[in-house]
């Protein structure tokens, strides 16, 4: 089954309607906004940004160094980004997931899965310990298969999974039907342990109050417009104030990055995503989706999707849209909502007239390898965590250790990764690299739409390592 490119009049008139905002953040219980910077301060540790890698930041800064003055700096307000616009898919993986981990740091996958699942438990641990509520559910995820070819790619990924100690589950056409019923699916993979599900925009907020509990300060809607030193620190310039800073991490995600070499390391691409009203209990069952799982289909260009604590299913995925800029007029992509519309009615075709509630895109940071990159500038003073590629809401964490592993110099087993002492491949500059993101972007399309086959362009980009992921 291959989805359809060009969505119908009745697809557009389904979206029409939906709330133009994220559905995590438009929810009862969003903290009050906090204070801008309007006056010089200092502090010794400055985290620029309030999305989840910032926040972490923040967070293990004060479990590791109980004392210390940290300072937050949000340019809009906490998660209001692609923290809190994503799936709420808490993963494991810190390589974007096993088969791209594979192929990169083959000799040390076994410690990159330990380390990630030590991570996952982290997450959920301290969400348990500081009492945050963010419907936390360890329910797994469920890739499914919907053309031949990905049936044998998902059977070989659960071989080697399970080589490598994962519980990973292969499903025929009747089990996985029995989870969750589409015409569509014609076989599933099911890992019960590496994948929890969590209301995203509640545990940014949850997380930031933890942060502020231990004397983290977090300024919010104060973007940072500089960086430089200042005798053995960094000066950190806002519109209102400016900042002495012993250390500074840089968390910023997608946006330009302050520090211009990483300008070459990651593109913004968009990600759209839908929510459905609240299912009718005929409409649940006709489905039979019982238990919480997240699902996925295993193409080039995939769909995630899952229930939400109130029993609306999200759906997003499947396009990457890149413009080679980025800002709130990139945010509402007419076809691409309306081709997510189409993709939902032909994979349930019985909650065909079921409205959408809220409809919304984010920035993706995105490098050729598809996971994050650190690295330090400014003597050491500076750390930067970037390039996760959507895989950043449990990646962030493991993010930012590394950062503050960097930003006190401290050699770990973290530190010692090859995927943290290398850089990805850098992208072309514009216009090539528009020009080749436009190639890349095709020739996936083509590849979905022919059982998988890859062109010689991307079998030319793996080749050197350099990629565009949807």
């Amino acid at each position: 089954m291959h989805f359809v490119r060009e969505p119908s009049a009745q697809s557009f008139a389904a979206v029409a309607d939906a709330k133009r905002t994220s559905f995590w953040l438009d929810q009862p219980g969003r903290p009050a906004p906090r204070a801008l910077l309007e006056q010089p301060i200092s502090a010794d540790l400055v985290v620029i940004g309030a999305g989840f890698s910032g926040l972490w930041t923040a967070y293990e800064a004060a479990q590791r160094h109980p004392g210390l003055d940290i300072v937050v700096l949000e340019g809009g307000r906490v998660g209001h980004a692609a923290s809190g616009r994503n799936g709420g898919f808490v993963a494991a993986s810190l390589t974007h997931g096993l088969p791209n981990g594979l192929e990169r740091w083959p000799e040390q996958i076994e410690e990159l899965l330990r380390l990630g699942r030590g991570n996952l438990d982290s997450i959920v641990n301290t969400i348990t310990t500081e009492g945050i509520e963010c419907d936390l559910q360890r329910s797994g995820e469920i890739s499914v298969a919907v053309t031949d070819n990905q049936i044998e790619d998902l059977a070989e990924l659960a071989g080697i999974g399970v080589d490598l100690g994962l519980n990973l589950q292969l499903l025929d056409t009747d089990q996985v039907r029995s989870r969750l019923i589409s015409p569509t699916y014609l076989a599933g993979l099911y890992d019960p342990d590496e994948v929890v599900m969590a209301d995203p925009a509640r545990l940014a907020w949850g997380l930031a109050a933890a942060c502020e509990r231990k004397g983290v300060r977090i300024f919010e809607n104060t973007p940072v417009r500089s960086l430089g030193r200042i005798g053995a620190g960094v000066l950190v310039g806002t519109d209102h104030g400016r900042v002495r800073a012993g250390r500074v991490a840089l968390a910023t995600s997608a946006y330009p990055p302050l520090l211009s070499r990483l300008g070459h390391f990651v593109v913004a691409v968009y990600d759209s995503v839908l929510v459905t009203e609240p299912l009718s209990d005929e409409q649940r069952e006709s489905i039979g989706w019982q238990g919480r799982e997240g699902f996925a289909d295993a193409g080039n260009q995939f769909h995630y999707y899952r229930i939400t604590e109130d029993g609306r299913i999200l759906w997003g995925g499947y396009d990457a849209s890149y413009y080679g800029d980025m800002g709130p007029h990139r945010e509402n992509n007419e076809e691409a909502f309306a081709r997510l519309a189409e993709h939902f009615t032909q994979t349930f075709p019985q909650l065909s007239g079921l409205g959408f509630s809220h409809r919304w895109a984010g920035a993706i940071d995105t490098c050729s390898r598809f996971s994050a990159f650190w690295g330090t500038a400014m003597q050491g003073r500076v750390a930067y965590s970037l390039g996760f590629t959507g895989l950043g809401v449990g990646a962030s964490r493991f993010g930012a250790e590394v950062m503050l592993d960097l930003l006190w110099n401290q050699r770990t087993e973290r530190t010692e990764l090859q995927m943290v002492q290398s850089k990805p491949i850098p992208f072309p500059p514009r216009p090539l690299r528009d020009l080749g993101i436009g190639i890349t972007r095709w020739s996936i399309n083509r590849a979905d739409e022919n059982d998988g086959r890859r062109n010689l362009w991307l079998r030319t980009l793996d080749r050197i390592g350099l990629g565009f992921d949807s």
